[in-house]
């Protein structure tokens, strides 16, 4: 079975792309001043929205693997490179601290009328070809230090995966109370 209502691959892609850009349209994460906002721990809509997708994902999935529409042997679990997730992310993360967008948030707010989230967009792509074109001299950088080979968070802690979704589930509300305090939000 395929996601959504039968359609495979590129259109499946793009259908799931749209809903998910007009979600992120509807929080207000068109507005580079909103996530950066979350950058400064001011505002935590970023948060709470992702992380709120992160749980309703989670449980989805646990569902349908509890129900047999999915097999949990047919999930890919990349294995993780520890240099390349930390270099990745530091890229990311200036990027989104200097542009003031994520990849997919560029796109939404170029829908939405932003020149500046063309801008950096076309800063993703470049950004993308000049790795690529790199690629090779950082293979051997990029592949040291291996992680755990391609495991779910439960498989590494060997608890059950209800346990995990529970913690992050404890997780988002702790978050939630915390920065829903006024003392918080001054």
């Amino acid at each position: 079975m395929s996601f959504p209502l039968g359609y495979t691959g590129v259109i499946s892609g793009l259908i799931c792309g749209v809903v998910f850009g007009f979600a992120l349209e509807r929080a207000g994460f068109a507005s580079a001043c909103k996530l950066t906002a979350q950058l400064r721990f001011r505002d935590w809509a970023v948060f709470n929205v992702m992380f709120t997708a992160i749980l309703v994902c989670a449980f989805g999935l646990y569902f349908l693997q509890l129900a047999g529409v999915v097999a949990s042997d047919s999930l890919y679990v990349p294995t993780t490179y520890l240099w390349a997730t930390a270099l990745g992310g530091v890229g990311v993360g200036a990027g989104m601290a200097i542009g003031g967008y994520c990849p997919g948030t560029s796109v939404v707010g170029f829908m939405s009328g932003k020149i500046d989230g063309l801008v950096f967009f076309l800063g993703i792509v470049l950004g993308t070809w000049v790795f690529a074109g790199a690629y090779d001299a950082l293979k051997p950088m990029l592949e040291a230090a291996p992680g755990p080979e391609g495991q779910t968070l439960s498989q590494l802690l060997h608890v059950p995966d209800l346990v995990v979704l529970l913690a992050l589930t404890a997780v988002a509300a702790v978050v939630g109370w915390f920065t829903a305090r006024p003392s918080v939000r001054t």
